[in-house]
């Protein structure tokens, strides 16, 4: 009795331990590289994206089994519960002229099944459907390169936001406790009457202001993680280590070679979606045309049918009969009432709107490409502007701190120059961020990876 105890002690402490384990959520940690790849591969855009082109897959192969050879077997039972009666002239039985006798056919009870084979000979919307679906599957994969540079592009931005907070959270408290710490002081100099009120209070408003931004700044910091971990593709709640510091981030991504970077209009992602559309708008041209034409089919079919009072089908001394038929099929379109050539029109309007979008896209991507490479050019410049700036509100400030505290300068003064040095600390921080995610969006913009039949 005591060991069965025992055991069964052991075993809820043993289930208890793995309720806990079921419980406890994996940690990641990333860099921004690990995030990437990561996130390309659990990103619920990228993988749905990577469901659709699975589906095109499937999808062109339907298309193309269309043309190929079709069988189908169907098999029969009958069980006539009351069979039809049907009359006949009296006078074939030996009545009289003018009466009818009533008669029934066959048997209560009948089996019969058939195979088809269907072969489709000549049709050209199945001709011209082919070729569209390689191309349906193109705009899918090409879609699928879009959804992963945008998730890249996506990744980058929150795990820089993350890499922002970060930054932001520690220097306020770093200036939190400086503040404190002036605060505190020049409140005990102003108690020894060598200070005036006005000077606590306004050191006083800034360290409120402070520790607002502070508070502010932690929940941005909640925020922006589960923001990181929506893009990756996981719970919001999931815990993340992010190894990448913000500053050296921001010199990885400087690059100055990039800026005179250029590749053909043509392989640019946006440009080659258009082109896809456009080509399966001529597609549907050739479709609408090539259902005027005639279409050829032909099959043969084989089968058998039993008849018997019971249900004897199954048994030896059953007979079957049996038959089979070959067929051809010509179908000729001869007149529409303009019907037509009404869709194949329609189809043409089509086909040169998708012309003039391409058109579009060619102007657009060039316009996108500048202004991204301006862009990019403009935050590599910014940044090393607000380095310089916040050396210069650094000094600033620390020449007014000394000056307030040997009585040559004002409150008001000092907190001038603190407020200076806090918008450029944050200013800093910004541009970093800056230089990271207009990288990012050049980068797309000139990448020119797609996907091909062969990869």
């Amino acid at each position: 009795m005591r060991s069965l105890s025992l055991i069964i002690f052991s075993f809820f402490l043993i289930a208890a331990s793995w309720a806990q384990e079921q419980d406890i959520q994996p940690e990641y940690t990333f860099t921004l590289e690990e995030a990437l790849i990561f996130g390309v591969k659990n990103n619920y855009s990228a993988r749905i994206a990577e469901k659709e082109v699975e589906r095109t897959i499937k999808q062109k192969w339907e298309i193309i089994s269309q043309g190929l050879p079709q069988i189908s077997g169907n098999v029969d039972y009958q069980n006539l519960l009351k069979q039809p009666v049907t009359l006949i002239p009296g006078e074939i039985a030996g009545g009289e002229p003018g009466t009818f006798v009533p008669v029934r056919f066959g048997t209560q009870q009948n089996l019969g099944g058939t195979a088809t084979w269907n072969q489709l000979i000549f049709d050209g919307s199945y001709i011209v459907g082919v070729q569209s679906a390689q191309t349906l599957l193109q705009i899918s994969r090409n879609a699928r390169t879009k959804t992963e540079q945008s998730v890249k592009e996506a990744i980058i931005s929150a795990y820089g936001n993350v890499l922002l907070a970060e930054e932001s959270v520690d220097i306020l408290e770093n200036n939190v406790q400086s503040i404190n710490q002036n605060f505190q002081d020049t409140r005990k100099i102003f108690e020894n009457g060598l200070a005036e009120e006005e000077d606590v209070e306004q050191l006083n408003i800034t360290l409120l202001g402070l520790e607002n931004n502070l508070n502010r700044s932690r929940r941005m910091l909640d925020i922006s993680y589960e923001m990181l971990n929506m893009t990756l593709g996981l719970p919001v709640d999931t815990k993340l280590t992010l190894t990448e510091d913000l500053d050296d981030l921001a010199m990885k991504f400087y690059d100055l070679s990039l800026i005179g970077k250029e590749i053909p209009v043509e392989q640019n992602i946006d440009y080659l979606i258009a082109e896809n559309t456009a080509e399966a708008a001529r597609i549907y041209v050739r479709l609408e045309k090539a259902k005027a034409l005639p279409t050829l089919s032909a099959f043969v079919n084989y089968g058998f049918q039993g008849y018997s009072e019971s249900f004897t089908f199954f048994k030896s001394e059953q007979e079957y009969f049996t038959q089979s038929i070959l067929g051809v099929s010509l179908n000729i379109p001869i007149f529409s009432s303009g019907m037509r050539g009404a869709r194949t029109q329609q189809r043409q309007i089509e086909y040169e709107q998708a012309l003039l979008d391409l058109e579009d896209t060619e102007n657009r991507v060039r316009l996108d490409i500048n202004r991204a490479r301006n862009d990019y050019e403009y935050s590599l410049e910014a940044y090393q502007m607000q380095k310089r700036n916040l050396e210069l509100a650094q000094r600033i400030e620390n020449k007014n701190q000394i000056k307030f505290f040997e009585g040559l300068g004002s409150s008001f003064e000092l907190s001038e120059a603190q407020r200076q040095l806090f918008t450029a600390q944050q200013e800093l921080l910004q541009s970093m961020l800056n230089v990271i995610t207009t990288k990012a969006t050049l980068e797309n913009l000139l990448d020119t990876t797609h996907y091909t039949n062969e990869n």
